[in-house]
């Protein structure tokens, strides 16, 4: 197997930012492998399934792979215990290189995805952690924020004042194909965001205007939040999210950096025209 010929596999190839991943890797002729727990097809890609919480399906979606996107487990707050097994035997497979997708919000060593941060570097020889800052496509894919704007009109959040430098899905997946396959490996940490930061007030007034109709930011507190989150996911990650929101509140969020400019040599989307475009094309 060469560098040539071997694959990455890109784990969660069906989410926001794997299916993006994958679909630039196949569009710059590389193999992928496109793994999932129902191995869907995915143009140009070999789909296998993979499960993090079944163990028997790890070996066999890391034949013929030499790197890796990886995509913590959806809604796990400790995903450590699952993920670090299958990186340990990826390393003993062969793999060289490891792309984790992380949060602004996680440091490493922090909560979370923040544990395998950590570990990362003592796996592999070749890394990346993206950290990037909320996505975009939270406000017109399938999430909370989302479903509020688009049936009610109403986002609903705990973060009071403070902003955020929303980052496309997109220019993630970029910085993402870069990090797995550029020369020498970045083997650092990569924080991704939008080129402003924007408060919660700023987001439904501009969906608002995309729409052509009100969308209001409602104000919880982090416990009114918790109640309304825990309806639709556990309570411990509901609980996460919270305090995430009074986070933001804080300011922890409210930055903009140049990665995806320095990493991509393109600037980075702006909200209006993310959300105009995708919203726009979600009602046809």
């Amino acid at each position: 197997m060469t560098a040539a010929t071997a694959a990455t596999l890109v784990v969660g190839a069906t989410g926001t930012t794997g299916s993006r991943t994958a679909a630039r890797l196949v569009a710059a002729g590389r193999p992928v492998r496109a793994a999932s727990r129902r191995a869907t097809p995915l143009p140009g890609a070999e789909p296998v399934r993979f499960d993090w919480y079944d163990r028997a399906t790890f070996a066999e979606a890391l034949v013929g792979c030499d790197r890796v996107y990886l995509v913590p487990p959806v809604g796990e707050p400790d995903p450590a215990p699952v993920m670090l097994p299958f990186l340990r035997l990826a390393r003993a497979a062969g793999l060289r290189r490891a792309v984790l997708l992380s949060s602004s919000a996680v440091p490493r060593g922090g909560p979370a995805v923040g544990a395998v941060h950590e570990a990362l570097p003592g796996l592999f020889a070749e890394w990346a952690v993206l950290r990037p800052s909320w996505f975009m496509q939270n406000f017109t894919g399938v999430h909370p924020h989302a479903d509020g704007i688009r049936g009610e009109g109403v986002v609903r959040t705990a973060t009071g004042e403070g902003r955020v430098g929303f980052v496309d899905a997109e220019d993630i997946a970029a910085v993402a194909v870069r990090a797995l396959t550029d020369g020498p490996a970045p083997n650092r940490e990569l924080v991704l965001t939008g080129p402003e930061a924007l408060g919660y007030d700023d987001i439904a007034r501009i969906a608002g205007e995309v729409l052509g109709r009100p969308v209001v930011h409602r104000r919880l507190t982090p416990e009114e939040l918790t109640a309304t989150l825990a309806e639709r996911m556990p309570a411990r990650f509901a609980a996460l999210l919270a305090d995430l929101d009074r986070a933001i509140a804080e300011g922890a969020e409210d930055r903009v950096t140049d990665t995806v400019l320095r990493v991509t040599g393109r600037p980075p989307s702006g909200f209006r025209e993310v959300v105009a475009k995708e919203l726009t094309a979600r009602r046809r």
